[in-house]
């Protein structure tokens, strides 16, 4: 099995669990919060084979381990595995942040959600009443479909390349907000939007969709869930059609990160310095 850690005595153990995990910045991130707050733990990036998760999960709570984040591609496997599920999680059918009773059960918990509307609203972009987009229906939306519409926009549209997936989640997450799922070649005839999210996997390739022009209303604001070291293709896009802001999910994933946090320490870290430690590298 892949999956060999080793936990630092002396202090409480948290890790992030994935398939790849090499790149993961969560390590850095939870050290920070932990020199920020005064909480003594080690966290470690665990990389996890295909066929070894539960296993690894197990493991990791038999030898004393506090806590975990996991990644892609196991935060399906890891609803199926907890024993008890939050409302969020739940709803969403994944789980990012695993903790562990006295008793060995395993709780689960689901913060991107909450991390994607925590970025919107510190970046003073506002969802209520206004109508969104939301480019691909993966894992990544069902994971934070239910806090945006918690937000009551006027109205919101998923989009994707397979319209049927789209149509699924929006069964899966019914609501008396407008939500509607469409096809990429439908999208020329909706008219304007006030903020457009991209959830596509392949967000940081050069490769974007056929995005019409006019789809984004005077003054609106565009977010990337995925992140890089420069703008993503989508926010390049967002600033040439005069977005008031573009923004990548480097604040998204700081901000999940610091609901993980809280979850298992009950402080909740200022996440501002942090995200800034991450943009100079």
């Amino acid at each position: 099995m892949s999956g060999d850690f080793h936990l630092k005595a002396g202090v409480d153990n948290y890790a992030v669990m994935g398939n790849p995990v090499a790149h993961s910045l969560s390590p850095r991130i939870h050290h920070a919060f932990a020199e920020q707050t005064g909480e003594k733990l080690f966290y470690q990036s665990i990389l996890v084979s295909l066929e070894s998760f539960d296993t690894a999960l197990e493991c990791f709570r038999d030898e004393g381990g506090k806590g975990l984040n996991i990644t892609v591609p196991f935060k399906q496997q890891a609803w199926q595995a907890v024993d008890i599920r939050t409302a969020r999680a739940e709803r969403a059918g994944a789980v990012n942040t695993v903790w562990f009773n006295s008793d060995g059960r395993k709780h689960g918990d689901t913060t991107d959600g909450i991390g994607l509307i925590r970025d919107l609203q510190r970046n003073d972009v506002d969802i209520d009443g206004k109508r969104i987009l939301v480019l691909g229906a993966g894992g990544a939306v069902r994971g934070v479909l239910g806090e945006l519409l918690e937000q009551r926009p006027a109205g919101l549209m998923i989009v994707n390349r397979t319209p049927a997936r789209a149509e699924e989640l929006v069964r899966c997450f019914p609501s008396d907000i407008e939500l509607d799922a469409i096809g990429f070649d439908a999208l020329a005839t909706t008219g304007a939007f006030d903020v457009i999210i991209n959830a596509i996997p392949a967000g940081l390739t050069a490769e974007l969709p056929d995005i019409p022009a006019g789809l984004l209303a005077s003054g609106g604001c565009c977010y990337d869930m995925v992140y890089g070291s420069t703008d993503t293709p989508f926010v390049a896009w967002a600033r040439d059609r005069g977005a008031r802001i573009a923004l990548d999910g480097l604040g998204m994933l700081v901000e999940q990160a610091a609901e993980s946090f809280y979850i298992w320490r009950g402080v909740r870290p200022e996440t501002k310095p942090v995200i800034t430690m991450l943009r100079e590298g």
